[in-house]
C-alpha cells in the first residue's frame, strides 16, 4: 500500500472514529427533551457523557488536521465549498461546550433549563452540519476544473447534503439511546431501550441509503459486501437490544456505522471530492496529496502519537465504565 492510500485510509478511519464516539454524546444531548423531562433525569443523562464528550471531539480536530496536512488540495477545495455547514458546525460546537461548562456554575430551574436547551441545540446543529458536509462531499460538489465551487452561497446544500445530515442525526439519536440503556439503570435504562427499539429500524435507513448510493455509483463487489454487513449489523443490534443485551447492541450498531463508512470511503477511492459538473474535475488522492517525504514524516509522527491518544481514551472509558443511577440534584 502506498503512503497516499494509507493516509486516505487514515482520514476515513478518523472520520469514522469521530462519528462512532461523538455520535452517542450528540444523541444523548438530542434526547434530553425526550427522556430528560425531570431535573434528575437530565442530570443522569448528562453524567453519562460528562467525562467523555470533550475527548471525543479530539477525533474531529485530528480528522480535519489530517486532511489539511496530508491532502492540502482536498482541504483547499472542501472547506471553501462548504463554508455554511462548517460555520454552523463551529457555532454548534462552541455553544455546546460553553453550555456544558456554564450549566454547573449556578443552580436554579431556569438556569438549568436554558443551558440544557443550548446543549441540545448545539448538538443538533453540529450533527446536522457534519452530516451535510460529509454527504455533499462524498456524493459530489459543484466544483470546476480549478477546484472552485460554482454557484452561490447555498450551492453546496443539495439533496446529498440533506441525506448526509439526516443520516448522521438519525444514527446519533439511536446511538445515544442505546448508550443510555447501556450506561444507566432503573427507569432511564428501560425508557432508553424502548425508544431505541422503536427508532432503530427507521433510523438506519438514511445511512444505508447514503452508503448504497455511493456504492452503486462507484463501488465494486467488496463495497457491496460491506454494505450487506452494515445492513446485517442493524438486524443484530435490534435483536440483541430486544433481549436486553445492551452492550452487544451498542457494538452491533457501531459496526453498522463502521461498515457503512467503509462502503462510502472504499467506493469513492481514489476520488476525494466528486464534481457534479464534470467527472474530469474530480479531486483525487493523487491530485490533492503532499509529497511522499512529507507523508513519510507524518507516518512516523502518527506512529508515535496515535497509540498515546488511543491509550488515554481507552483508559477514560475504562474508568467511567460502570452504570449510573439517578441521584438527588441541586435545587
Amino acid at each position: 500500500m502506498d503512503l497516499q492510500t494509507l493516509w486516505f485510509a487514515a482520514v476515513a478511519l478518523l472520520w469514522t472514529g469521530f462519528l462512532l464516539l461523538e455520535g452517542f454524546d450528540f444523541g444523548v444531548a438530542a434526547l434530553l427533551p425526550v427522556l430528560g423531562r425531570k431535573a434528575a433525569d437530565r442530570h443522569l443523562m448528562l453524567r453519562t457523557i460528562g467525562p467523555l464528550w470533550d475527548g471525543n471531539e479530539v477525533w474531529l480536530i485530528t480528522a480535519v488536521g489530517a486532511v489539511f496536512a496530508a491532502f492540502p488540495g482536498w482541504y483547499a477545495t472542501w472547506l471553501p465549498a462548504l463554508y455554511l455547514p462548517f460555520v454552523l458546525v463551529l457555532f454548534g460546537l462552541i455553544i455546546r461546550a460553553v453550555a456544558f461548562e456554564w450549566r454547573h456554575s449556578h443552580h436554579s430551574a431556569s438556569w438549568d433549563a436554558t443551558w440544557t436547551r443550548v446543549i441540545t441545540t448545539g448538538s443538533l446543529i453540529a450533527a446536522l452540519g457534519i452530516g451535510a458536509a460529509l454527504g455533499a462531499t462524498t456524493l459530489g460538489l459543484p466544483i470546476d476544473a480549478d477546484g472552485n465551487r460554482v454557484g452561490g452561497a447555498f450551492a453546496g446544500l443539495s439533496w446529498s447534503a440533506l441525506l448526509g445530515a439526516v443520516a448522521v442525526l438519525s444514527f446519533s439519536v439511536v446511538h445515544g439511546a442505546v448508550f443510555l440503556s447501556l450506561k444507566t439503570d432503573g427507569p432511564m435504562r428501560t425508557a432508553a431501550r424502548r425508544l431505541a427499539l422503536r427508532l432503530m429500524p427507521v433510523a438506519a435507513l438514511p445511512l444505508l441509503a447514503w452508503a448504497g448510493i455511493v456504492h452503486l455509483r462507484y463501488g465494486a463487489a467488496l463495497t457491496g459486501l460491506l454494505w450487506a454487513v452494515a445492513a446485517l449489523a442493524v438486524l443484530v443490534a435490534w435483536g440483541r437490544l430486544r433481549v436486553g443485551r445492551e452492550g452487544q447492541a451498542f457494538a452491533a450498531w457501531g459496526a453498522m456505522l463502521v461498515a457503512a463508512a467503509a462502503t462510502i470511503f472504499g467506493a469513492a477511492y481514489p476520488v476525494v471530492i466528486p464534481s457534479t459538473i464534470d467527472g474530469a474535475f474530480d479531486v483525487t488522492v493523487a491530485d490533492a496529496s503532499v509529497s511522499d517525504y512529507t507523508l513519510t514524516v507524518m507516518t512516523w509522527a502518527a506512529g508515535v502519537g496515535l497509540p498515546v491518544v488511543l491509550g488515554y481514551q481507552a483508559w477514560t472509558y475504562w474508568v467511567f465504565r460502570k452504570r449510573l443511577t439517578a441521584e438527588p440534584v441541586h435545587p
